[in-house]
């Protein structure tokens, strides 16, 4: 290494010589790439959700089984917290989209009354289950991570622990369960609240008539149907568990990083949806394919 001369003739002490870039980072290790790094910790975060599940689903299965009063405790929280906005919301949606949009669609060909059939696609297939999983995750998923994401940041899961109480098995699986259920259960309200929207459209302002708009969707809809329906939703409803329980014991940074949690379940949950929906609804319409012939 060089050296700096005094004026004294004597060596000084060793000038500064910057490292070489591949060692910036110790070990001649180089700098991770962002996109990577991105990559792998989506990875991280995904298998420490599947791990979560896993802990879950045995916490369920394997007595003693503690999580019952907390899922009845739940399940109630979530069917009076979520019936009212599902059934405004659904119901707005099949009057101004399937309803008015399609139905002027059909008046235009002198078909009003085939509005029936259309509802068992826009509605009973896809947006029954679309809207009421995004307002539950928008309802309850919020709930719980800030619930648990509170707790964490006060230390409240880690006293449960000391104390021999397992807050997978008593907080976590009751409420990616009571999601799971109570969500098949909101499901059946959205497509009658969604169906009866639809109906107030097409019969009430576009001319349309009731025998013919009951005879169309009956002839349309089909067990399958709505067999699709409930699963598709319930896998939402273990999505939105996973994803906000995950969010909520993983919290770090204080209050502002509940709000973070919060925010970054959400955006979670929406785009698990969306994608699931998307490989769902594919799956269904390929393996059965007679759902697809409009009657």
């Amino acid at each position: 290494m060089s050296t700096v001369e005094g004026r004294s003739g004597r060596a000084a002490s060793p000038a500064y010589v910057p490292a070489p870039p591949s060692r910036v980072f110790g070990r001649g290790e180089r700098a991770p790439d962002p996109l990577i790094a991105r990559v792998l910790e989506g990875v991280g975060r995904l298998g420490g959700m599947a791990a979560l599940f896993a802990r879950a689903f045995v916490a369920l299965v394997r007595p003693p089984f503690v999580w019952r009063r907390e899922f009845v405790l739940q399940s109630i929280f979530i069917l009076k917290v979520s019936l009212a906005p599902i059934a405004i919301s659904i119901a707005a949606w099949g009057f101004s989209g399937p309803g008015l949009q399609a139905g002027n669609f059909l008046v235009t060909f002198g078909t009003i009354d085939r509005a029936g059939g259309f509802m068992v696609v826009a509605i009973v297939r896809e947006f029954g289950t679309f809207v009421t999983a995004t307002v539950v995750a928008g309802v309850v998923g919020t709930t719980i991570t800030a619930e648990l994401g509170a707790r964490k940041i006060r230390d409240e899961l880690d006293a449960l622990v000391v104390m021999g109480v397992d807050p997978i098995a008593s907080m976590v699986a009751p409420r990616i369960l009571a999601l799971a259920t109570m969500m098949m259960v909101l499901d059946m309200f959205a497509l009658v609240f969604g169906v009866f929207g639809g109906y107030l459209a097409s019969v009430g302002l576009l001319g349309g008539t009731s025998g013919g708009f009951l005879v169309n969707f009956f002839a349309n809809a089909t067990f399958l149907d709505l067999a699709a329906s409930v699963i598709k939703v319930g896998i939402f409803g273990v999505l939105i568990g996973v994803i906000c329980c995950y969010k909520g014991l993983n919290v770090s940074g204080g209050p502002e990083g509940v709000g973070r949690a919060v925010n970054e379940a959400v955006v979670g949950c929406l785009v698990a949806i969306f994608l699931v929906n998307l490989v769902y609804t594919q799956y269904f319409l390929a393996a059965f394919p007679q759902v697809g012939v409009f009657r």
